[in-house]
């Protein structure tokens, strides 16, 4: 009777292994799409940034150009002025008026030209942004469209596999099976080892003589005391390896699953 409860746990272990392992592969799926996502959505705002940087070029530009007209207009109207001045003083006066709207003009067409460099710049880099978020929008949809495949052939893989589970865990003790499962999953999808020449075969410790005899009987499920798997008995011919309870610590990985369950 034990015996075909331990057929059925080893069956039980491989399904829930990989049933465990393509449950992770579905979470773990979607992380390089939120990866290219997030890449994506900060194009976008640097690209809204550098494009709102162009406008504003575009209006410093605009205004600069109206101040260099105003300027090139107060300049000739001073040197209008120059044929209907009667004094030295008024000359050097409307003089020094025609040096500095000079100067003034000089300084906005050097602005401007500043400016449209800047813009010029600044519209460039705009394209070559505008073209890379095009690319990484494309990559993007062909890889939600990976990800959907991929992802609809796990999840059926995953329902076959629930399927074939349901088919043997009706028969197994509930609190057995709870347990179990948790073993499966902290101890890298192996939660049933057979014992040979006194040595549980997953953490290789050697088990107490009474211990061995109780797992030899099959009588009823043993979880090694060091390890928390699930137990049988297997002869062997080959020499015992094993480690002494001091080197492998404690108890704590069966007290952590006995105390989940609680």
């Amino acid at each position: 009777m034990m015996q075909e409860v331990f057929d059925k746990l080893r069956t039980l272990q491989g399904i829930l292994s990989e049933r465990y392992d393509i449950e992770r592969e579905i979470v773990e799926i979607p992380r390089t799409l939120t990866t290219k996502t997030e890449l994506l959505n900060r194009m976008r705002k640097q690209y809204i940034e550098k494009n709102e940087q162009v406008e504003e070029t575009k209006t410093n530009i605009k205004r600069l150009r109206n101040r260099l007209a105003e300027a090139e207009q107060e300049r000739e109207n001073y040197e209008k002025q120059m044929d209907v001045i009667k004094t030295q003083r008024e000359y050097e006066a409307l003089d020094k008026e025609i040096r500095d709207a000079t100067e003034k003009e000089q300084q906005l067409r050097k602005d401007i030209l500043r400016e449209e460099k800047e813009h010029e710049e600044l519209a460039h880099e705009l394209e070559r942004e505008e073209a890379m978020i095009s690319q990484q929008e494309t990559e993007l949809e062909d890889e939600q469209k990976r990800i959907k495949e991929e992802s609809e052939e796990k999840q059926k893989t995953l329902e076959s596999l629930k399927s074939e589970e349901s088919k043997i865990t009706p028969d197994l003790d509930i609190g057995i099976l709870f347990k179990f499962e948790r073993i499966i999953k902290s101890k890298a999808g192996v939660g049933i080892v057979p014992v040979r020449n006194s040595v549980c075969t997953g953490c290789h410790m050697r088990l107490p003589a009474q211990f061995e005899n109780e797992v030899r009987s099959g009588e009823e499920i043993r979880f090694c005391p060091y390890c928390s798997r699930i137990l049988f008995y297997e002869e062997s011919e080959e020499a015992p390896m094993f480690f002494h309870e001091d080197d492998a610590g404690s108890l704590a990985d069966l007290a952590d699953i006995d105390s989940e369950e609680e």
